[in-house]
């Protein structure tokens, strides 16, 4: 970045608060008591993110007799589901080209799964009357480099071919009529496939239905251990204890109750940005009036969005593992990549020059070595887990949610034979061949984007190997 850009990206931050925007609400509602002694229940879900929630609520459409507890390390909606993106995508596979990739017979009911879980998600917050800026406006995978662009028509060309027919190619004067970018080259419109949404506002829309609907649910309660006593599983917590039938997990990022799940996940910190509030000579001079999510399809990508008070969300690109998959709240926080991301902003949206950031913060993914769920059992099918979303979670979770459900009850139905549900990725190796596997990667991914998108051989081995390593 030269002198004078990077002078001009700091001052855009100078004001930045180091805090996810979404969380920063004066809607935010007060955290609950956390547990003290002991508690009994027929399902116990462990996370209070999205996963444990739908979890918790779905349970108890199933069976409103069932009695459930919710329990949550922090407060409800504080970690990946309070920090991410706010698209809600249909896709359960990371997209449709991962997904072709992985399980090509498969594909179209993995896709008409999505389709129905994303109408499900809307059914819902319009049912618990979830004022969570729920917009059905899709998602444009935009070209800024020519490979990129030829990229878009022929993955365009294959789907319809395949039958998937809900993509809109849009050519260069298109995509600007729609955003206007002096970096934008084409793009590929997915119209239904992706919800824009407020987030947290979900998280705490989702608290206030299960509560409503009769879950207890305890905040600043972590689960410590996981034991199988007699004729339950009993889990301790700091201040207590709690013997349940069954139990789900939706813990994700944070190390499984069931040792064995660890080595599938890695911790991912991703970075994003917040501006003010665009005046309406902003908002003329790029456009942007159908308010679609956006992501350049370049390896080390950005995603940007529109919030409802007309503000642009600005993330992605840097992708950091620390080493050992350390969590620390230090890591929410890198000055060194939002220079850089606010630098990059200024790039695609020179008209916006003198935009101000308001918020700037990160937070960690997990992120598996197949870029979609995974699922399973532990303790003769009492417990369940759900864990590996990598980004996609914020639609894809009530997904899981649903299969942790079916495998609790023992049910063999259209999501527990599928291969994906059957399956697992590939483990992650200990360290120190983790981090440098990764390391290597991320500047193999980077020298892609520098050279035309050609993958070199460690690219083209983790392709043969079923890694992928595409975004």
């Amino acid at each position: 970045m030269a002198p004078a850009a990077m002078r001009t990206a700091a001052r855009s931050l100078s004001d930045a608060k180091p805090v996810s925007f979404w969380l920063d609400d004066p809607g935010k509602p007060d955290a609950l008591p956390a547990l003290t002694g002991d508690e009994h229940c027929d399902l116990l879900v462990i996370g209070g993110g999205y996963s444990g929630l739908w979890t918790a609520l779905i349970a108890k459409e199933r069976d409103p007799e069932r009695d459930v507890v919710l329990i949550e390390g922090h407060e409800v909606g504080w970690a990946a589901s309070g920090r991410n993106g706010g698209f809600c995508a249909a896709s359960l596979t990371h997209g449709l080209p991962n997904g072709l990739e992985r399980w090509p017979d498969e594909i179209a009911k993995l896709e008409e799964l999505g389709e129905r879980n994303l109408d499900a998600i809307e059914a819902a917050v319009a049912r618990y009357s979830i004022d969570c800026e729920f917009e059905r406006t899709g998602e444009i995978d935009v070209a800024t480099q020519p490979h990129q662009l030829e990229e878009l028509q022929e993955w365009h060309q294959e789907a319809e071919k395949l039958g998937f027919t809900g993509l809109e190619f849009l050519d260069r004067d298109a995509l600007r009529a729609e955003v206007d970018s002096p970096t934008f080259l084409g793009g590929l419109w997915d119209r239904r496939g992706v919800a824009m949404l407020h987030p947290a506002k979900l998280a705490w829309g989702l608290k206030r239905a299960c509560l409503d609907l009769g879950v207890r649910m305890y905040e600043h309660t972590r689960g410590l251990e996981l034991a199988r006593s007699t004729t339950s599983m009993a889990v301790r917590t700091p201040y207590g204890r709690v013997f349940a039938r069954r139990v789900a997990l939706g813990t994700n990022i944070f190390p499984s109750l069931v040792k064995r799940v660890r080595p599938y996940t890695v911790p991912v910190y991703d970075y994003a940005l917040m501006t003010e509030p665009l005046t309406a000579d902003q908002l003329a001079s790029i456009g942007w009036k159908n308010r679609q999510g956006l992501g350049d399809s370049a390896n080390q990508f950005h995603y940007f969005r529109m919030s409802a008070d007309n503000r642009i969300l600005w993330g992605g690109y840097d992708a950091i593992y620390p080493y050992g998959g350390r969590l620390s709240a230090d890591l929410d926080h890198r000055p060194e990549t939002f220079l850089k991301l606010a630098g990059q902003f200024f790039d695609c949206f020179p008209q916006l020059a003198g935009v101000r950031f308001s918020h700037a913060w990160g937070g960690a993914i997990d992120t598996c070595s197949r870029f979609s769920a995974f699922f399973g059992t532990a303790h003769q099918g009492r417990v369940a887990y759900a864990a590996g979303y990598t980004g996609l979670g914020v639609g894809a979770t009530r997904f899981g949610a649903d299969v942790m459900l079916d495998l609790l009850a023992g049910e063999k139905n259209e999501r527990t034979t599928l291969e994906m549900v059957r399956s697992k990725p590939m483990p992650f190796p200990p360290e120190p061949f983790a981090w440098a596997g990764i390391e290597l990667t991320k500047r193999s991914l980077a020298r892609a984007d520098d050279n035309g998108g050609h993958r070199n051989l460690w690219l083209r081995t983790m392709d043969r190997l079923g890694l992928g390593f595409d975004s």
